[in-house]
């Protein structure tokens, strides 16, 4: 490969994918290296930037030990699970991500969620299918009750979005506050199970984490009132999935709204998608139209801050697997 005198910035594409647009600032003033996992390795070798644009590949792994480089990795996604190792969490190699474009498209899906299961929504369509009129009564949201799991920027605007419509809501985090201005009061999430029988619905928002994994697991589910309806916009690992079926099979708990799950897609044969009360989506909830452009523009207003040697934005704490926020209040879950 070419040397080059300008600062090198890889961008890890797929066929599914597509090239990043809106990056014409950035190419004037960086050599920008299009390529996909298998050409990852020759070039990163070289490079001091790496956008992964294809953001739930795993080759970076693969291709770290000819990144000789590497002084800074922006991820197109909130979370970084799929892309972080322990070689790179102990390395000086910055990790930026795309805190805040899907905190509203998020809010409203989960919003919209809650109003289906509330109105009764799903079955409707099932009735209409069958040609079937039949009168029922439903659910006001307003004075119901929320628990979200998750108490970072996404967390936050569900927690807001949701109060205005009258529903009293809480979060669970990392560290427990009797006063948040946006939760009012936030419990630990490692005391779960002692807080979500309060709630109607349990919403599912935390980074995927060691100290989330399996968090939503057989106790905390049977913790839950019998008529709860759980909502999973995080990762699919935070819930137990066996244990969420065995609950919604038993009647433990009533619903389930899940965007995401333990492996994607979800398999054609998997229980889920024959559960009764469950409603799947293919990890769609934050991708409300113009996305791309959204995740496009942010990276190159980051790129532009790092060409100018000014502090980049939403830098991630490796050892958390998040943005730490500036103050305790704001702190992710």
């Amino acid at each position: 490969m070419p040397v080059s005198s300008a600062p090198v910035i890889a961008v890890l594409c797929s066929a599914e994918t597509g090239r990043p647009r809106h990056l014409d600032e950035v190419e004037a003033r960086a050599d920008v290296r299009y390529t996909d996992a298998a050409g990852l390795p020759e070039a990163i070798a070289d490079a001091q930037a790496l956008f992964l644009w294809d953001f739930f590949s795993s080759a970076v792994r693969d291709a770290w030990p000819g990144a000789r480089q590497l002084e800074w990795i922006h991820v197109a996604s909130a979370g970084v699970d799929t892309l972080m190792f322990d070689e790179l969490a102990q390395s000086d190699v910055v990790v930026t991500n795309a805190k805040g474009v899907f905190d509203r498209p998020i809010a409203e899906f989960v919003l919209a969620s809650i109003l289906a299961v509330a109105k009764d929504v799903h079955r409707s369509h099932d009735l209409q299918t069958a040609h079937e009129w039949r009168h029922r009564e439903t659910r006001t949201v307003a004075g119901e009750t929320v628990l979200v799991v998750g108490t970072g920027s996404i967390g936050r605007e569900i927690a807001r979005l949701l109060q205005a419509v009258g529903m009293e809501v809480r979060g669970a985090g990392r560290t427990e506050r009797p006063s948040d201005p946006d939760f009012g009061q936030v419990v630990s999430s490692r005391d779960l199970a002692d807080h979500v029988g309060w709630a109607d619905h349990v919403v599912v928002v935390a980074p995927l984490t060691d100290a989330t994994r399996n968090l939503v697991d057989e106790r905390v589910l049977s913790a839950m009132k019998p008529s709860a309806h759980l909502v999973n916009v995080g990762r699919g690992p935070i819930v137990d999935e066996a244990a969420l079926i065995a609950a919604l099979n038993d009647g433990t708990i009533a619903a389930a709204t899940l965007d995401v799950f333990q492996t994607e897609p979800l398999p054609e044969d998997h229980p889920l998608w024959t559960t009764s009360g469950v409603v799947i989506t293919p990890h769609m909830s934050g991708d409300a139209v113009g996305w791309t452009d959204t995740l496009a523009r942010q990276f190159a207003d980051n790129a532009l801050r790092w060409l100018d040697g000014a502090p980049l934005e939403n830098v991630v704490d490796k050892q958390l697997g998040f943005v730490a926020a500036a103050s305790k209040e704001q702190a992710d879950g």
